[in-house]
């Protein structure tokens, strides 16, 4: 038999039970159909000689921006940013750069603005000096807030001396009542509504420039976590621009796109149907196939544990936004859950403290207690800042997944610490406890919030060290191979496609990754150096370093 492709002399860790490991898999269409003594006899169109390299499924970030992330591979970069100099520095470079810009009006934008780094907040009537005339939007790390000058003020109709309210968001202002520039939430959507929505080339570029990045790092799947609407989307046709990224064959990631739920809305049908909330022509999560799939409805309870807006029982400490705040009115984000839950959709629900997620799980319970449907895919709690012990199951009870983001604890767990306090940071984007308790671990990033690269996530699963080496909640640390089965089969559960991916076996979609190295035999703090050799999605290499392997 001639099949499409043989890979041999590899150390291959399958994830598969009844065959753990195997040293050459074969591919035909596709899919996986056979390991070692399977493959006498057969010839293939392809054959890599892998010269004893490491060999796994493929990663799959269950929680990433891909749009976002594009957006800021081409934004100036404020990562590492340690004090307010160096943020007005490299602002002031970039306004002198009017290359693009030949009026002055033309906006700045920044990414990966960390302001737990400074030493002091920024100041306007400096970032209006660095910006030289022109409206300046600097997007935080966290995703949750901006900070913009008073040129920007003024463009968006907020002005310097703001005196609107906003439910779910904050205007920050100083003592006399003057603007500071800091956005919260859904403060930040007059910004959205100037600036958005985005062309759909430019979304189309910016999925290139991700899924590029993503095919560099082992990732064959990943979950863009709300798109389409809300401040989280690009654009209300952004989900046509994974279309048209599919259709030219850039989209080199396997993706599900979540949708923003404010752009749900009560979809009429017969009188004897009941009532839910959805899109146009009744859509909803599962559409699609195994390259491009629509998810569930991703929906906000709260905000930041970085920004101090999550919604927490107890005030954080030294921090002067006490509890933390909802995004909005419980009673219509219960009836937004309820109304999609009766559509059958599978709900992503936002929820970093745990009165947040108490919340969360309130609606869950009540939506999934009154409906029929089963969703096609498990509901969702993103994040966990703060997980209870008396939550945990709660979460399993439902089937959910808990989505946490080990990477925070590696980029601003000395900051996060402080915010909670010994005690709640034991609790905080649990890992071990959620596995003990039974409930679906997958691995994700929060891409761009934090660093991505899937092997760097897995090291500070392990590792759970801040930035400055402190133990952060160290019973909650898992194992090398826990880790790398939250990145496989446990974001494949998570989003529903267990059947075929996250393991290695005949007839499951060929999606590998090679590296130089076992993450498992080496020390910790060098699984993140590990270098990936090569990238396969369905049998089709998607990246492949220099000299990686022979063919």
């Amino acid at each position: 038999m001639h099949i499409d492709l043989i890979i041999s002399h590899a150390r291959i860790r399958t994830g598969w039970s009844q065959r753990p490991t195997a040293s050459a898999v074969g591919v035909w269409q596709g899919l996986i159909v056979g390991f070692d003594e399977q493959l006498h006899g057969m010839t293939a169109e392809i054959e890599v000689d892998a010269r004893g390299a490491f060999m796994m499924a493929g990663f799959n970030d269950a929680h990433a921006h891909s749009v976002w992330y594009g957006q800021t591979l081409s934004e100036t970069d404020l990562t590492g940013a340690a004090d307010r100099s160096q943020v007005y520095e490299k602002i002031a470079q970039e306004s002198g750069d009017d290359s693009d810009d030949s009026d002055g009006s033309a906006w700045l934008i920044a990414a990966g603005f960390d302001p737990l780094a400074l030493e002091a907040p920024l100041e306007l009537d400096a970032l209006d000096r660095a910006a030289r005339g022109r409206p300046l939007l600097i997007k935080h790390a966290s995703g949750h807030a901006y900070t913009v000058n008073g040129v920007a003020l003024e463009a968006v109709g907020i002005g310097r001396y703001p005196h609107a309210r906003v439910d779910g968001g904050v205007i920050a202002t100083d003592e006399e009542g003057r603007a500071t520039g800091l956005l919260e939430e859904n403060a930040m959507r007059p910004v959205q509504d100037v600036l958005q929505p985005d062309p759909l080339l430019e979304i189309s570029r910016a999925l290139d420039r991700a899924t590029t990045a993503y095919a560099r790092q082992g990732l064959t799947s990943v979950t863009d976590a709300g798109v389409g609407g809300g401040w989280i989307g690009h654009s209300p046709r952004e989900f046509a621009a994974y279309q048209d990224a599919r259709e030219r064959r850039t989209l080199s990631t396997r993706t599900q796109a979540m949708i923003a739920s404010d752009v749900f809305h009560p979809i009429r049908g017969h009188r004897t149907e009941e009532a839910f909330a959805g899109l146009d022509a009744g859509i909803r999560c599962g559409l699609g196939d195994d390259r491009l799939q629509i998810g569930p409805m991703k929906l906000f309870v709260d905000g930041s544990l970085l920004g101090g807006t999550a919604a927490v029982t107890e005030p954080y400490c030294g921090h002067d936004s006490g509890h933390g705040y909802l995004q909005g009115d419980p009673d219509a984000m219960a009836a937004t859950i309820t109304g999609a839950v009766h559509a059958g959709w599978a709900i992503a629900t936002h929820a970093i403290g745990d009165r947040g997620l108490d919340l969360a799980l309130d609606m869950l319970e009540r939506a999934t207690a009154e409906s029929h449907r089963t969703p096609p895919m498990p509901h969702r709690i993103e994040h966990g800042g703060v997980v209870r012990p008396d939550q945990l199951p709660r979460i399993k009870s439902l089937g959910a997944a808990l989505v946490p983001q080990p990477m925070f604890i590696a980029a601003y767990g000395d900051g996060m610490a402080e915010k909670l306090g010994d005690r709640r940071t034991l609790l905080s984007y649990p890992a071990a406890s959620v596995l003990r308790a039974g409930i679906t671990l997958p691995g994700s990033s929060d891409r761009p919030v934090a660093e991505g690269a899937p092997l760097r996530v897995i090291q500070s699963f392990v590792e759970r060290t801040t930035q400055t080496g402190r133990d952060y909640g160290p019973d909650e640390r898992i194992t090398v191979d826990q880790a790398l089965s939250a990145y496989t089969t446990g974001s494949a559960r998570a989003t529903g496609w267990a059947a075929c991916k996250g393991h290695l076996a005949p007839g499951m979609l060929a999606d590998f990754v090679v590296l130089s190295a076992d993450p498992r035999h080496v020390p910790t703090d060098a699984i993140g150096r590990i270098g990936v050799l090569s990238t396969w999605v369905g049998g089709e290499c998607t990246f492949t370093a220099e000299q990686p392997m022979t063919g």
